[in-house]
């Protein structure tokens, strides 16, 4: 297999698998979507993301076909779906309650579309036998829904879906029924599925984790628009707005008035009695202009000794301590009364923690760390 990185939406000649175009789609006076353009690519594992009520699932409703756009149009492989019943398009949809026929048994469930086709005999039972291979639910094959467990039940579900092969398979936050330690297991069994089928998956979830674990790319939304959409390591280190900073992972946003330096750099003045802080941003940010610095907080270093050699040093007492096993989250109250995150890795045991409540410390980071944003 060539090394090459899969990145169709970085190729000029790529053809997108479904096309979103200036879709809208009102519910009386609301609208759920707003003139929304997207491209999708085959084989992709695209994630959309976002608070409830921000749209998601209605474009993926009407992907299925249970919902017809209000304006704009919807292609699938180039073709117009928008009056293509959801039977007839080539797109399965998983839904989060799995929807499994109690009295069939794992095997049956699995038939069960294939059987209403009327795919021939022997060709049914090679697929389905695939399917159970693919899912590794040979041994359960004779039993019913309700003698598996949560997560078996999730693979059968999934195991349905794909028996028809769709060129799209639609998944309607499929993990939320799942505690922490199986979900993360079934991502991993999910990603593994997609690969191997080469089927372009579509998920929609609000649990970010999630989204960053599993997809080649995320759409983040609120309100029926796109806010950004980028692959998951581009929507954490570089994130577009305010919004999709703060709504990935943890972070730090510091709002203050910007001044560019000689040196390439940009200075926030941010607060009475605090040092000014330094960042570098490709976008131009005038005199006199606000900008938000977002800083993660694994990028900001905690340290006893003011350090030598930092772009932005901020000192403060350690307010709160959040201790999650692998890392600690120090809150750090400057004497502004602001709190800024800093997370460090706990390599030692807890009783020999650097840092512990009430102790002075100082904050620092480079003026490449955070991330300088316009709103």
């Amino acid at each position: 297999m060539s090394s090459t990185v899969f990145a169709p939406w970085d190729e000029p000649e790529a053809k997108p698998l479904i096309r979103f175009q200036n879709v809208t789609k009102k519910f009386g006076e609301f609208t759920a979507i707003d003139n929304l353009s997207l491209d999708i690519y085959e084989r992709e594992f695209f994630a959309l993301l976002g608070p409830s009520g921000c749209g998601k699932t209605t474009m993926m409703r009407m992907l299925a076909g249970f919902e017809a756009p209000t304006s704009g149009r919807i292609e699938l492989a180039g073709k117009d779906i928008g009056k293509v019943p959801p039977n007839k398009r080539a797109v399965n949809m998983m839904f989060q309650s799995y929807a499994l026929f109690p009295h069939l048994t794992v095997w049956d469930n699995i038939a069960f579309g294939l059987r209403r086709e009327g795919m021939e005999t022997n060709a049914l039972k090679a697929r389905v036998e695939e399917m159970l291979r693919l899912t590794r639910l040979e041994r359960f094959a004779k039993r019913k829904p309700h003698q598996i467990s949560g997560g078996q039940r999730q693979r059968v579900a999934l195991a349905r879906s794909l028996a028809k092969a769709p060129t799209l398979l639609l998944l309607d936050e499929p993990l939320g029924a799942l505690d922490a330690k199986l979900r993360q297991d079934t991502q991993f069994e999910l990603m593994d599925i997609q690969e191997k089928t080469g089927t372009t998956f579509v998920i929609v979830t609000h649990d970010q984790e999630e989204a960053m674990t599993v997809a080649t790319r995320i759409a983040v939304m609120d309100e029926g628009q796109l806010m950004q959409v980028a692959t998951p390591d581009r929507i954490y280190e570089t994130p577009s707005s305010v919004y999709v900073a703060d709504f990935i992972g943890d972070v730090n946003i510091i709002e203050g008035r910007t001044t560019p330096t000689d040196e390439g750099q940009i200075r926030i003045d941010w607060a009475e009695g605090q040092p000014p802080l330094f960042a570098t941003s490709s976008q131009r940010f005038d005199a006199g202009q606000t900008g938000y610095l977002a800083i993660r907080p694994e990028k900001v270093v905690i340290s006893a000794e003011h350090p030598e050699t930092a772009d932005n040093v901020l000192r403060g007492k350690v307010h709160d301590i959040a201790y999650l096993g692998n890392l600690s989250t120090y809150h750090v109250e400057l004497a502004n009364g602001t709190i800024i995150k800093a997370q460090s890795a706990n390599t030692r045991r807890i009783a020999r923690r650097s840092f512990t409540w009430e102790d002075d410390v100082w904050l620092s980071w480079t003026a490449t760390a955070g991330v300088l944003l316009a709103r």
